[in-house]
């Protein structure tokens, strides 16, 4: 049995932590060991608590969320921005954030993050991430001892968990030692395209596109904002 996420959170507005608090206990797998509501506090909670993940906001008494987490960067395995603040995102995302979550707290979006920390968490815990090389045709992927050799054509789409990319297969995913913006570095941008800050699909694999999802199959991908326009010049 994994062990539980145990999380805090740090926010000045008290309704902002009990809403929080209320939609993380349909989630067993997250456990909440404190509510902290100035950086101060938070990093003081960081240091002695050591939690998994902590939830933040970014407009804070005396402090930035942003500037908070970068004095704590290395102490905080897992970090989610819960903000009213859009403009902030880039800097979340540099940061390694796992996630950006806009207020108010809607139950599908933070639904959609604890089901990827879950899926993240689980794989963190059965094994340790897989080192991989990246060739013109297929990636070379280290496991042990042993190499396994998968074609790009069998990948579905990746996805960026923190400094960490999950590379998803139809047999099997993989959570591999390398960002999401290096591993499409070494890409071909005809093979793999990239449609959200944590998403990239495999064109070949997309059988269609409705509004703001693409769909591989049963696997169903967000768009972001700033891809829009490129996924819909898409010739299907």
């Amino acid at each position: 049995m994994l062990k539980p996420i145990r999380f805090i959170s740090i926010d000045d507005s008290l309704l902002d932590q009990l809403m929080l608090k209320e939609l993380a206990v349909s989630f067993p797998f997250l456990e909440h060991i404190g509510s902290f509501s100035t950086p101060l506090e938070g990093i003081t909670a960081i240091k002695a608590l050591k939690p998994d993940l902590v939830f933040l906001d970014i407009e804070m008494p005396g402090m930035s969320g942003v500037e908070m987490l970068r004095l704590v960067r290395q102490l905080v395995p897992i970090a989610v921005f819960i903000t009213s603040h859009p403009e902030f995102a880039l800097d979340g995302f540099q940061l390694s954030a796992f996630d950006y979550i806009l207020k108010p707290l809607d139950v599908e979006r933070f639904s959609q993050t604890a089901h990827r920390l879950q899926d993240y968490w689980a794989m963190k815990q059965k094994a340790l991430a897989y080192e991989v090389l990246i060739e013109k045709e297929s990636l070379v992927i280290k496991e042990g001892y042993n190499q396994i050799k998968l074609p790009l054509q069998e990948i579905i789409y990746l996805e960026a968990m923190q400094d960490y990319t999950k590379v998803v297969t139809e047999k099997k995913s993989y959570l591999t030692l390398t960002t999401l913006t290096g591993f499409l570095e070494h890409v071909a941008s005809e093979k793999i395209m990239r449609v959200h800050r944590s998403y990239a699909v495999a064109l070949q694999k997309i059988s269609r596109i409705m509004g703001n999802q693409i769909f591989c199959g049963e696997h169903l991908i967000p768009v972001g904002k700033t891809f829009r326009t490129e996924v819909q010049q898409l010739k299907l």
